[in-house]
């Protein structure tokens, strides 16, 4: 779910944080919104197809995080951090349910879709489905070195991530995904999550 998602972004930027606390800030929007950046096809598109590369995205993450860690710029760093969390992303939904109205169920074998084969991986199930309670264990494990990291200005984004994503799995069962559309609003609220990060550093 995207709390996870987000959660986990903030994670990929920890250490980026801890040797430069100067781009702590930059770094967590980037983890942030490189982390939900893929799920933008649940908007246009074909969710877990048009904009997630579970093989694709790695050559160039690959060559950003060599770069970064290698020539002092300050920018590769963020770069780095957003594509590392792009390219985990795929990934972190593999290891959950399929993508399908009812996951829970696990009628289908979609997991993600590999550009590379032009065919649909199978899940792996470890967490049972988006929005199950493991899910939400995943974002409340990941959030604990996120908080230790960043400190008191990450827990407004932590916070409403878990408050969100604990909301969201009370309801999941009764809340199928239509076609894996969701509206505009969540994005946008995220944008905000974001923006008071940066704004109260």
């Amino acid at each position: 779910m995207a709390p996870t998602h987000a959660v986990v972004g903030l994670l990929v930027a920890v250490p980026v944080a801890l040797v430069a606390p100067e781009l702590a800030p930059a770094a967590a929007v980037a983890g942030v919104a490189g982390s939900l950046a893929p799920d933008l096809d649940m908007v246009v598109g074909t969710h877990r197809r048009t904009f997630h590369f579970p093989v694709l995205a790695w050559p160039p993450t690959l060559v950003a995080t060599a770069l970064a860690a290698t020539t002092p710029a300050p920018w590769l760093s963020l770069l780095a951090v957003a594509l590392v969390a792009v390219a985990l992303h795929p990934l972190c939904d593999l290891l959950g349910g399929s993508s399908e109205p009812s996951p829970w169920l696990a009628e289908t074998d979609r997991g993600v879709y590999s550009h590379v084969g032009r065919r649909w991986l199978a899940p792996r199930r470890l967490v049972r489905y988006d929005g199950s309670p493991g899910d939400l264990a995943v974002a409340a494990v990941a959030a604990v070195p996120a908080l230790a990291v960043f400190g008191p200005t990450a827990e407004p984004v932590v916070v409403a991530a878990l408050v969100v994503g604990a909301g969201y799995t009370l309801v999941r069962k009764r809340v199928p995904q239509l076609s894996g559309r969701v509206p505009v609003p969540g994005p946008l609220a995220v944008l905000v999550w974001m923006v008071a990060f940066v704004r109260s550093r």
